[in-house]
């Protein structure tokens, strides 16, 4: 299937439906920490005007504004916006929340001195889109930097786990090759200087492998929207499954839960 046989309209349309189920805010707040070592990462300054592509609750524009950068966030779910903005406000950061498309985002061409994304833009189903659009819109000599789960790591595997039971579309490649160098490569080419490709681990901590996986079904948009099609004795295994995945990646030996989850910290310059 080529990419123009692919309806990535419908796609997007299925996905926005998915993260306005749930509250994913219950997930994405916990990944603060994320943020805050991507804007470092990137060496944000004051002043400088700071994109956060598929924001969501917000994580990167907040962590920029805090540092007195002019944040702006940009998402399609627009509850996942409202979420945003009170966090802000309970924070006194100053943050602008736009509705849009990763793919097509809501502003100029070269407007950001820093285009950043903390497990957002990967999620985009026409990859090379979305990459072109981080290029668009960031200033020549300005930062393209992301956050992205690998396909190794522990919400790699818990992807695929979702993905035996709830088959991706056709044609759309895994959002985890984000989280891969070769994919960077095929996606940005030339245009942006990688100088710093970091492996970090983001530790998920719960208090068992059960109550991971009771969260993710409750909250997480996508997995809570499939959960809510299954009964009984389905329903069962795939919280059973969900909850093998914790507990492969557990260190803990006291019953909670301290799995560490592996991601790809990607900062690049972008050339003119």
């Amino acid at each position: 299937m080529t990419t123009t046989e692919i309806d990535y309209d419908a796609i997007k349309k299925s996905q926005r439906a998915a993260w306005e189920t749930g509250d994913y805010t219950r997930v994405g707040n916990t990944l603060q920490i994320m943020a805050e070592r991507l804007v470092e990462a990137a060496d944000v300054r004051a002043g400088q005007k700071v994109l956060d592509v598929a924001c969501g609750q917000g994580n990167v524009a907040l962590a920029a504004a805090l540092r007195f950068a002019d944040a702006t966030g940009v998402d399609y779910a627009v509850n996942l916006l409202e979420r945003g903005r009170a966090r802000a406000a309970a924070q006194s950061a100053d943050i602008t929340f736009l509705e849009g498309d990763a793919e097509q985002l809501p502003v100029p061409d070269g407007s950001f001195d820093a285009t950043l994304s903390t497990v957002g833009v990967m999620f985009a189903p026409n990859q090379q889109r979305a990459a072109d659009e981080l290029v668009r819109v960031t200033t020549p000599g300005g930062k393209i930097g992301h956050a992205s789960w690998t396909p190794t790591g522990m919400i790699g595997n818990l992807f695929k786990t979702v993905s035996g039971w709830n088959k991706p579309p056709a044609g759309v490649v895994p959002p985890t090759l984000w989280g891969t160098t070769e994919r960077l490569t095929e996606l940005f080419g030339e245009r942006v200087e990688w100088i710093s490709l970091t492996k970090r681990e983001y530790v998920f901590r719960y208090r068992s492998p059960e109550h991971l996986s009771e969260w993710f079904r409750t909250y997480y948009g996508p997995m809570t929207r499939f959960a809510g099609t299954l009964s009984g004795a389905d329903a069962e295994k795939f919280a059973a499954d969900i909850a093998d995945v914790a507990r492969r990646f557990n260190t803990a030996t006291d019953g909670t839960v301290v799995a560490p989850a592996e991601y790809l910290e990607a900062v690049g310059i972008r050339r003119g």
